[in-house]
């Protein structure tokens, strides 16, 4: 595995420089949004810098998806703006913005009659020419995100042959395959056994650290959260109830406010980050 993620790493690396901290942040100022006059967000304020994973937690309803949709213009805000690198993201042409922003989400509608490394390919979409032909390097490109995702052995197989968790894994690499500068995740360990979890996880933390990426990846397990995101942000009713590091969100006060539930929180033993165990 650590192997295979710095082959992706030296992959993925751009001819130009990384860059710096503040030239490609994605920020949301002052959104708010509603569904048929019914309020889901509220002067929700956020900003992901690159090399940074942003966590987003908070309970059913809380408004996490509506925010994702909202961050990959899906969705336009009713109030504020929504920005990458500094420019609104409604100046963003199509084509420029899947090559800077790719999001895996939560139940992704899969062509059935496609094969995994077709659906993989089309992350390479908005680098075709006009021609529309794969080359060597977009080909290259998508193998190396399909090994890095243990997506590779199902490349033959079709869609529709797939369990939930492989198809989620595809859709990775397919996002991995954009060669993104930002990465949003719905849900990424949804379907994903315990050691499938921990490798997507991995993968991306590194790329992270490594690469620059800037990451936002919606949670509901808190504890996977705590310990692979810098910094968390709690959202209680389509507000922002806390945000900062995981031992600053994550306390039995905040969950039991947000949540309902009464937890112990205990410091991991090899990091000292937050585990949430309910009493």
């Amino acid at each position: 595995m650590k192997t295979n993620i710095r082959l992706l790493a030296r992959f993925l690396r751009r001819d130009s420089a990384s860059p710096s901290p503040n030239e490609w942040p994605l920020e949301a100022q002052r959104v708010s949004f509603a569904y048929n006059g019914r309020p889901v967000l509220r002067d929700v304020d956020l900003r992901v810098l690159p090399g940074q994973m942003v966590g987003v937690i908070g309970p059913n309803g809380a408004g996490k998806s509506t925010l994702i949709k909202i961050l990959s213009r899906l969705l336009r805000p009713d109030e504020g703006r929504v920005s990458l690198g500094g420019r609104d993201l409604t100046l963003w042409g199509h084509t420029q913005l899947a090559r800077h922003l790719a999001v895996v989400p939560q139940a992704a509608q899969l062509p059935e009659t496609f094969t995994a490394w077709e659906v993989v390919l089309m992350g390479r979409t908005p680098y075709l020419g006009l021609l529309g032909n794969e080359t060597a390097t977009d080909m290259a490109i998508a193998q190396r995100a399909m090994e890095e995702t243990s997506t590779w052995h199902l490349a033959s197989r079709l869609i529709g042959q797939l369990s939930g968790g492989e198809r989620q894994r595809v859709v990775m690499a397919r996002a991995l395959a954009q060669e993104p500068r930002v990465l949003l995740l719905d849900e990424p360990t949804l379907h994903l056994d315990i050691n499938h979890q921990l490798e997507i996880l991995s993968l991306v933390r590194h790329l992270v650290d490594e690469q620059g990426l800037a990451v936002l990846a919606i949670f509901h397990d808190l504890n996977l959260a705590a310990q692979f995101c810098q910094e968390l942000v709690l959202l209680c009713q389509g507000r922002v109830f806390a945000r900062g590091c995981p031992e600053k969100v994550i306390t039995a006060t905040n969950i039991a406010a947000v949540y309902g539930v009464e937890v112990t929180i205990l410091s991991h033993p090899h990091n000292g980050r937050p585990t949430v165990l309910p009493n």
